[in-house]
């Protein structure tokens, strides 16, 4: 007989109550949030793809008629200019927050005094709500009492800025208030991303005699590269989602001039009663929006892995 064969099997104490309660606990807490988040995402896009489906008009209808409804929304006029306008005022929208968020960005990482007296000026913005934000600007493009009546009040007669009020440039009054509201959450990300670079390497740099506008293109901006495709992607689906700004600001005017598409969905569902149609322009979003996410997720899947595998 080995000595193996008169090993003592070792005895595994029994879990508490209180062990098993506690591993449970975590997954009671969350299990009503992952339900809702599973309905309100997947069932609901489920239904809104049957829907874009059937004949439904005023009541939701169970009659399924093909893609007569996205037929019938591309050839639509005013959809076509509400999908222009997004992508109108999306590369604008964008281009201009993260231009203006990375100068107030940079400005600040000098070392400026007040410093959060300035951030908190410029963060300003994004705690205000688009209707409030639209509500604000359409009384400054008011040509009446708004900045135009100002600056004519002061001797100049001719000075004219009544974006609002032209069909040809209200685009431009979207754009321009949508990017004073968000340019200041581009600039707190890009404010991370420079606090962040590795002081070594812009020593070096100055050792090297680089100037300050050299380090930054050289050196510092493409060390936060990443930073720009993150602000980019969030902004992409603050600018496929402008409902309430467009509401606040201009109504979808003047006439159809700034309908976006969220603004036609509105009018389809709630003042038309065309359901069916409303759900082919929400899938139509929704497909807007995928293009952007889909790619940036499997793009964060392949750095997190290749990373690992640096690691």
């Amino acid at each position: 007989m080995s000595i193996h064969d008169l090993s003592v099997p070792i005895a595994v104490p029994a879990r508490s109550w209180r062990d098993r309660l506690g591993s449970i606990v975590p997954i009671l807490v969350l299990a009503p949030s992952l339900a809702a988040s599973f309905v309100y995402v997947f069932v609901f896009t489920g239904w809104t793809l049957y829907l874009s489906l059937s004949d439904s008009t005023l009541l939701p209808s169970y009659g399924l008629t093909g893609l007569d409804n996205y037929v019938s929304l591309w050839s639509n006029r005013r959809w076509n200019i509400a999908y222009t306008n997004l992508f109108l005022f999306s590369g604008f929208y964008i281009v201009g927050s993260m231009a203006v968020g990375l100068l107030l960005a940079i400005l600040i990482d000098q070392r400026v005094r007040g410093e959060a007296v300035w951030r908190t000026i410029f963060l300003y913005p994004l705690a205000v709500s688009f209707i409030v934000t639209g509500t604000v600007w359409s009384w400054l493009y008011n040509p009446v009492d708004g900045i135009q009546a100002l600056v004519r009040g002061l001797g100049w007669s001719d000075f004219s800025f009544a974006l609002t009020s032209d069909r040809n440039h209200a685009i431009y009054a979207v754009i321009i208030t949508g990017v004073w509201q968000s340019s200041g959450f581009a600039m707190a990300l890009f404010l991370a991303g420079l606090r962040s670079v590795d002081p070594d390497l812009v020593k070096a740099a100055q050792i090297d005699g680089a100037s300050v506008v050299r380090t930054y293109r050289k050196v510092i901006l493409p060390t936060i590269a990443p930073i720009f495709l993150a602000v980019a992607v969030i902004q992409i689906q603050f600018a496929i989602k402008t409902f309430d700004l467009v509401a606040a600001l201009t109504r979808g005017g003047p006439g159809i001039s700034t309908t976006f598409p969220a603004i036609y969905v509105y009018d389809l569902m709630f003042q038309r009663g065309e359901i069916g149609e409303g759900a082919a322009a929400a899938v139509m979003m929704l497909a807007a929006l995928a293009v952007v996410l889909v790619p940036y997720s499997l793009w964060v899947v392949w750095r997190r892995r290749a990373e690992a595998g640096n690691g």
